[in-house]
């Protein structure tokens, strides 16, 4: 019981950090919820249930353009469908006994800073660790994204306008660094961009909203990169060896 109790303790202490960065991001996805007509009670839901902002913005997304279930299903199937690999790699920290019950609820809870702090433990982890982090990042994350809608219904449009830009602003932070880092998949990115804009520019097309499109696109590319470039066992542990550095 007490080792339960410290591993939670610290998993609560390391996720203090994320959570604090959890909510200025979901503040700014706030405002999108809110443009796609979400009250805070299921902002806060939506955050709780689904934690990525990929896969929260494309939900959003769906629901401005008014797309069917089937289809926001397979758009945030998409987008977090790494969670399901991040969630593989994680179990095989658990020690051997661990059960079917601690394992299904740390994988819900997985987003890429409670795997990367989980991944870089030593020895085999304690499934109580990772419910301290998620315990005090979830909540931070939901929070952040209820308050933004708050916000945005009380702040002047122009506002709201300047700080759905902020939500931009991130994903461009997230890939730049891995731009530079690799040529190959600052290639792929670029490559991912005028795709998309020629497919904007082709009436074939015009049937199908934007989210599908993306995730389609997203699908396309990402097997042909794949197939194409595919990661030697070498520099995938160089980069997970640079991943438990960073934790």
């Amino acid at each position: 019981m007490n080792r339960n109790k410290n591993a939670f303790t610290n998993g609560l202490r390391d996720g203090i950090p994320i959570a604090l960065g959890y909510f200025a991001v979901a503040f700014s996805l706030g405002i999108v919820a809110k443009k796609a007509g979400l009250n805070p009670f299921q902002g806060f839901l939506s955050s709780l249930l689904n934690h990525a902002s990929a896969g929260e913005y494309a939900e959003f997304t769906v629901i401005i353009a008014n797309a069917p279930y089937a289809e926001m299903a397979f758009v945030i199937l998409v987008t977090n469908i790494r969670y399901m690999l991040m969630s593989c790699a994680l179990s095989q920290k658990f020690h051997t006994d661990t059960s079917l019950i601690h394992r299904f609820f740390v994988g819900f809870g997985i987003t890429d800073e409670i795997f990367g702090i989980s991944i870089g433990r030593t020895g085999t982890l304690n499934p109580y660790y990772t419910y301290g982090a998620m315990a005090i990042a979830l909540p931070g994350w939901s929070l952040g994204t209820a308050i933004g809608i708050v916000a945005g219904n009380i702040l002047p449009p122009s506002i709201v306008s300047a700080l759905s830009v902020a939500l931009y602003g991130m994903f461009i932070a997230i890939i730049i660094p891995a731009a530079k880092a690799n040529h190959i998949v600052g290639g792929v990115i670029i490559t991912s961009f005028l795709v998309s804009f020629a497919v904007s520019k082709i009436t074939l097309f015009d049937h199908m909203s934007d989210s599908m499109k993306i995730s389609i696109l997203t699908v396309i590319i990402a097997g042909f990169a794949a197939a194409l470039f595919p990661v030697k066992d070498n520099e995938q542990h160089t980069a997970e060896d640079s991943n438990k550095e960073a934790s």
